[in-house]
């Protein structure tokens, strides 16, 4: 696996830091906004409704984002869930500042998300099968991809090489983190290095592709997947449609760059709803791994 750069001669693009209990948002803000507003139907919705209803309006079963470790206890066997490489944390090789500096970005992020980073990975079953496991968190700036999301995922696909089980990802990404420049573009070949080597390992990846899945995630390890599913109407390509429409100066097709649009024209396998990926991705590991 990808060492440790302190000891490694490599520069410090990540730090290792002992794991912290992060701040649990007040009560008060947790009960603020019990009723929403889905962006499917439009209908106004009572909040405990959606959350039965695995964060999908119970009217049109639109696909409201989820927290990340809500997702992978979606699809996971109960409690078999290990989180890895939990002290890993972005530092600030460009002392970069826009409007605000990068590090007090990532202070606020961690802060208002409850997790360290844009990704979470470890190991744990599916339908009694080990497996090797990652997912986005897009609360996180945006789910973007800096140093320390990229080794994450490296070590997503190393771990399954080493223990010779299935690869899983989530993607959830708005693409490369600016802040971190060409350190963040660095792990697009990096995360997919690490991919090519699983290959050998004759075990499958799975990828999932969630909204949105964007950037240098989206070209990178996101579409190498033996098999890609995403969720219903998720955004997902490189550029946004916005931008597609400035440069070419046309009108894109309806539903462009939505999953239905690229399940039509062979760029997923499938369009798996949130309620099914559970025993979708269970049958998978049954057949491939």
């Amino acid at each position: 696996m990808t060492g440790d750069p302190k000891t490694s001669g490599v520069a410090a693009w990540y730090q290792k830091v002992p794991s912290r209990k992060l701040p649990t948002p007040d009560k008060r803000a947790r009960m603020e906004g019990l009723w929403i507003k889905c962006d499917g139907c439009e209908e106004i919705v009572f909040k405990g409704d959606v959350e039965k209803a695995l964060s999908c309006c119970p009217k049109c079963d639109h696909h409201f984002p989820m927290g990340v470790r809500q997702r992978l206890s979606l699809v996971l066997d109960e409690g078999t869930f290990v989180e890895m490489d939990r002290g890993l944390e972005s530092t600030d090789p460009l002392n970069f500042t826009d409007s605000k500096k990068y590090k007090d970005r990532l202070k606020a992020s961690a802060r208002t998300s409850g997790e360290h980073e844009a990704f979470l990975s470890g190991t744990g079953k599916i339908g009694g099968r080990d497996v090797s496991i990652g997912a986005f968190h897009f609360g996180f700036l945006g789910g973007s991809m800096g140093a320390v999301v990229g080794e994450k995922v490296t070590r997503v696909f190393e771990r399954a090489t080493e223990l010779r089980v299935p690869a899983i990802v989530f993607s959830a990404s708005g693409g490369a983190r600016m802040q971190e420049a060409i350190f963040s573009l660095m792990q697009m070949a990096k995360s997919s290095a690490a991919l090519a080597r699983f290959r050998a390992v004759k075990q499958p990846y799975i990828s999932v592709l969630l909204d949105p899945t964007t950037g240098g995630v989206a070209a990178s390890f996101s579409f190498l997947g033996d098999v890609i599913l995403a969720e219903p109407k998720a955004l997902i390509g490189f550029a946004g449609p916005r931008v597609i429409e400035q440069t070419l100066r046309q009108k894109l097709p309806e539903g462009f760059q939505r999953s239905e649009f690229l399940l039509e024209h062979g760029m997923v396998d499938a369009i798996v709803p949130r309620k099914e990926l559970r025993a979708k991705l269970a049958q998978l590991v049954e057949l491939l791994g």
